[in-house]
């Protein structure tokens, strides 16, 4: 991919990248509350390196997050996701079932969605690494 050392472009999204990637984690954090959750949150934070790589071209977007850091980010998420579902069926009840933290803080508040909150943060993990290798993947073929 070209590299087009458009300072502007690259000005602009040195700034926006760390709104982007706020926003991401909120979407993420507060996904069992409000509308959102951890692909939604997941797919703001992977646009956002994506942005990055675009802008300061791909060596520079590796560079910033390796494709190793990709991999094991996103093994990451889908071991902690299947863990919390496999605690939950020893704990008696089935796959994800939300009996791990029972009487868990008050209704609206970060942690009172049980095992949501993990989940969603799994989520958001692996769906963000994902969205990152997969385009790393399309530069390899050069289908981008």
């Amino acid at each position: 991919m070209k590299n087009t050392n458009n300072v502007v472009l690259q000005t602009v999204v040195k700034i926006m990248i760390p709104f982007i990637q706020v926003y991401g984690i909120f979407i993420i954090m507060n996904g069992h509350l409000s509308p959102g959750g951890g692909f939604a949150g997941g797919t703001i934070l992977g646009s956002s390196l994506i942005l990055y790589s675009l802008a300061y071209g791909v060596k520079k977007g590796i560079e910033r997050f390796p494709r190793n850091h990709a991999k094991v980010l996103e093994s990451a998420g889908g071991i902690v996701f299947i863990s919390i579902g496999l605690l939950t069926m020893l704990r008696g009840g089935n796959f994800l079932s939300n009996n791990l933290f029972p009487g868990l803080g008050e209704t609206g508040k970060l942690l009172s969605g049980g095992i949501i909150f993990p989940i969603t943060l799994a989520i958001g993990i692996k769906v963000a690494s994902t969205i990152v290798t997969l385009f790393y993947h399309l530069l390899e073929e050069k289908k981008i």
